[in-house]
């Protein structure tokens, strides 16, 4: 037998408990999009076993000017999405980032961590400052430290995003892996995206190749989830659609983007895979399915938006929600955020 002793390779995240975190902007009508691809994923990783972190991310809100009194609403709103979507704050830890001032202070600390030829590179402050780059705030072009912030604030392991997210972790590992090479410690983890799930990127109900998307001039382009019952079924039997019936196989929707999204949202909704759609469906034509994808919905987001009703009449328990969140979450945050100014060579004596 071998004398040699083999040491198995260290994982960046081995020294680090398991930690989801991810956030929303506040900024307004939560759709369906964001439902299958976040909100529907927040409340089952709850019961996984693994500490689930929330946040209503107001800050980056902020970015582009928003109106006090609305910013105040879709918080609030927003909130109400989360806990009736199934997000359970016994659970999990929900709170709005304003309230933790952790999520400053570390982004300002990853400011000097991070690159600017990195920044350069984000492709979300291109498409949101457009041509008016000289126009846009400061926060937009570096809101991408501000989210690293967010996440490694809680030394998180996975951060559950869409596929249009995924250059944020990568740049959030990236900032992990220089700080802790800077000052040869191994401090903050390198989370991984969790991307799952059959419609993680929803489509527009009125245009398959893009986006579903709150600010489409089109209202009948997305399901929000404030829609009720009568108006979610409308939206769904009026969706742009092609003349061919469903076909045998998933690689028969390749060359049509209308009726993938359609059956990838059917997929979500009744957690089946498209290729089980399709199996269900092969040969008929929209006439069937769309008022069978509407009862879906139905059954399915109804009772949301009732509950989000419901929550915003009275808006204490909302508010009580986010400050216990807030005092746990920062409970978390603020011995990280102390250990990082010591690390960085900060006189900490108070």
């Amino acid at each position: 037998m071998s004398d040699t002793t083999v040491t198995p390779p260290v994982t960046p995240n081995a020294n680090f408990k398991p930690r989801i975190f991810s956030g929303i902007q506040p900024s307004g009508n939560l759709t369906l999009g964001n439902y299958l691809g976040a909100l529907k994923r927040f409340a089952q990783k709850q019961d996984e076993g693994i500490e689930t972190i929330y946040c209503l991310v107001d800050m980056h809100a902020i970015t582009v000017w928003q109106d006090p009194e609305a910013l105040r609403r879709q918080t609030r709103e927003a909130a109400a999405a989360f806990i009736a979507s199934g997000v359970d704050p016994s659970k999990s830890i929900l709170f709005n980032q304003s309230q933790v001032g952790a999520h400053a202070e570390l982004a300002w600390l990853f400011n000097c961590t991070a690159r600017l030829g990195w920044m350069n590179r984000m492709t979300q402050f291109k498409d949101k400052a457009g041509k008016n780059a000289e126009k846009a705030s400061l926060g937009l072009y570096a809101y991408p430290a501000l989210m690293a912030a967010d996440i490694l604030l809680y030394h998180a392991t996975m951060v559950p995003v869409g596929e249009d997210q995924k250059q944020h972790v990568e740049l959030t590992r990236d900032i992990a892996n220089k700080f802790n090479h800077d000052f040869g410690v191994d401090f903050f983890p390198e989370p991984e995206p969790l991307i799952e799930g059959a419609a993680t990127r929803v489509m527009s109900l009125r245009d398959g190749s893009k986006k579903m998307s709150k600010s489409d001039p089109s209202d009948a382009s997305r399901i929000n989830l404030t829609d009720d019952a009568d108006t979610i079924a409308k939206k769904f039997r009026k969706a742009r659609t092609d003349a061919e019936p469903l076909p045998e196989t998933v690689d028969g929707l390749s060359e049509r983007p209308e009726a993938r999204n359609l059956v990838n949202i059917y997929a979500a909704l009744a957690d089946m895979t498209s290729a089980q759609v399709v199996a269900e469906f092969a040969g008929k034509g929209f006439g069937d399915f769309k008022p069978a994808l509407a009862d879906l919905a139905v059954d399915k987001l109804a009772p949301i938006s009732t509950e989000m009703k419901r929550l915003m009449d009275d808006v204490t328990e909302i508010d009580r929600i986010l400050g216990k969140g807030a005092e746990q979450a920062d409970a978390i945050a603020r011995p990280i955020v102390e250990k990082t100014y010591d690390i960085m060579g900060m006189v900490r004596s108070r």
